[in-house]
């Protein structure tokens, strides 16, 4: 058996995936968590050349983010053919309560997804989810996480779905994996995923001090300065966590800051984060490795460039429907189109939280309309006989 090593951080989600892969597939590991290892943080980078986690090493080759399709090819057995009452995509707030919901009414369901708490993961502080004043994302999804566990009738998997298709009466997902899941009835509930910030440099250094994921990367930056580039809660958030991480952090806000007066308020609290209201960002500068920023003040027609070793993208989210095309109804802003009762247009299929056309973007109303999609299924099943 060759000798595997895994660098991850506690909360990655892709961390996370990679080893429930290799726990699947019996691979003995060693775990290192670099944002406790400070030396390990290092040997990431000299090893791959890239700020960011999972890294996987498999004897003298290295493995750079979850590539369970190389995983598979290295360990994998191949695909299975599993029949489910229903299979639930994403496992965030909508997904996990969907699954709690279908257990109650014993049908069998498998949950797929490429990370357990979804969106709420990058929320550090929840103060509105009802029977907790304050709570973290983390903290809240792991609840959600130990009662779906709870239930025999529920299988959780960590994987990509790649392909979602109709059958004659249920639909085949694929993942990327290495797997199968055939089911009668589907619940999409995979969110939303974080939008490109469509600046020169960007596809050059991801990975390479450019980051999507905070709470992955974020503890590879200690002691170092960083960028946060967005005003809405979860930019406003990332800088007040890397504010306790690297040694300096520069807000970038296009135009005003949008988040929360809490948030606000301990944004401007913190003596190392350096706030710039008005300009965007324009250029990501570096040779190999992202050493510094360019940013522009459009009225003023100015711009500046500084020396920065981390950029965390804060911009917001688009819906996470890429593998949906031809499959469901999606309106303009490429949502899946539901009717009240969470139906999508293709019969079978049901839909709930932020991947859907409802409004309202809360953890709160993710999980009541994963509650609804779960129990119109479960009435969808019975009709079917």
């Amino acid at each position: 058996m060759p000798e595997v090593t895994v660098y991850s951080t506690k909360n990655c989600p892709y961390c996370r995936m990679a080893k429930a892969l290799l726990d699947r597939m019996g691979v003995h590991y060693r775990d290192i968590d670099v944002g406790l290892d400070r030396d390990a943080a290092e040997q990431v980078v000299k090893i791959s050349g890239q700020y960011g986690v999972p890294l996987i090493t498999v004897d003298k080759e290295v493995i750079v983010g979850f590539d369970a399709p190389r995983l598979q090819e290295l360990f994998g057995d191949g695909a299975d053919g599993e029949i489910y009452d229903v299979l639930i995509v994403g496992a965030g707030p909508a997904g996990l309560t969907a699954a709690v919901y279908c257990a109650r009414k014993s049908l069998r369901t498998a949950v797929v997804t490429e990370q357990i708490g979804g969106q709420a993961l990058e929320s550090w502080a929840i103060e509105n989810y009802m029977g907790y004043r304050m709570v973290s994302g983390e903290e809240l999804m792991k609840k959600f996480e130990e009662q779906v566990r709870s239930h025999e009738t529920v299988h959780l998997e960590l994987d990509r779905i790649t392909s979602l298709v109709a059958g004659n009466g249920d639909f085949l997902a694929t993942t990327s994996g290495g797997r199968a899941f055939h089911a009668r009835a589907v619940i999409l509930a995979q969110g939303k995923r974080p939008r490109k910030l469509g600046v020169t440099g960007e596809e050059k250094f991801l990975g390479r001090g450019l980051s999507v994921c905070s709470t992955c990367d974020g503890p590879l930056f200690r002691d170092k300065t960083v960028a946060v580039i967005g005003g809405g809660n979860s930019a406003l958030q990332t800088a007040i966590e890397m504010s306790g991480i690297a040694r300096e952090v520069h807000l970038v806000v296009r135009s005003a800051v949008k988040g929360d007066e809490v948030y606000r308020k301990q944004v401007d609290e913190k003596k190392n984060i350096i706030t710039h209201i008005g300009w965007v960002l324009t250029d990501l500068v570096g040779d190999n490795i992202l050493s510094g920023v360019v940013i522009k003040d459009p009225t003023a027609g100015k711009r500046e460039q500084f020396a920065v070793e981390g950029v965390f993208a804060e911009v917001g989210w688009e819906p996470n429907t890429g593998i949906l095309d031809g499959l469901v109804a999606l309106n303009e802003k490429r949502e899946v189109t539901i009717d009240i009762n969470c139906h999508a247009s293709t019969p079978g299929i049901f839909a709930a939280g932020d991947i859907t056309s409802v409004k309202g973007k809360q953890i709160v109303i993710a999980a009541g309309e994963g509650a609804k999609a779960a129990l119109e299924v479960y009435e969808y099943l019975m009709m079917q006989g």
